[in-house]
């Protein structure tokens, strides 16, 4: 009797994974197509908010006035302000305070040095601080993922003179 049972019930699995087997979707759910939409033409001109983090601010006189510590962003993921980590050394006595993000202007050459080289030859060139220069002039950015560095019109003790930035875990 189980011998009986136990053939009609695999002859019934059989067919019925016979049926299931052939029947094909209503639609397609290729996660080729949905990738391929994705691809890096469709960002092109955008940041790595993880290369953001370290990335040095200059002011107008090219002085180097501290270095950008996080992004603060809104719930709809626009980002509203720049966390600048100002002062201290090797990060110990640093601030941070936060700048509006629309005041922060974003370049991609490397910012050029007041002081000159001598090469071999005798004759002085500028030099630059984030690239290499070639034959005098400034070598192009290779990488279109994130910035050189950031621009803030301020000094370093003014900077400092603005009111510390604290993350609150109070909201």
């Amino acid at each position: 009797m189980f011998a009986k049972s136990f053939a009609a019930g695999l002859a019934a699995t059989t067919m019925l994974a016979g049926v299931a087997f052939a029947q094909t979707p209503t639609t397609t759910t290729d996660r080729a197509n949905t990738t391929a939409a994705a691809t890096e033409s469709s960002f092109q001109g955008t940041w790595r908010t993880s290369k953001m983090d370290g990335l040095k601010v200059y002011n107008d006189q090219n002085q180097d006035i501290g270095s950008i510590d996080d992004l603060l962003m809104d719930k709809s993921g626009n980002v509203k302000a720049a966390v600048i980590s100002v002062g201290g050394f090797l990060g110990m006595g640093s601030r941070l305070v936060a700048i509006p993000f629309e005041k922060i202007k974003f370049v991609n050459e490397p910012v050029p040095s007041t002081g000159t080289a001598q090469n071999t030859s005798g004759s002085s060139s500028t030099t630059t601080t984030g690239a290499a220069t070639t034959s005098g002039s400034t070598a192009s950015k290779s990488n279109p993922w994130y910035p050189d560095h950031a621009v803030f019109n301020a000094s370093k003790d003014e900077l400092k003179a603005m009111p510390e930035f604290k993350f609150s875990t109070n909201e």
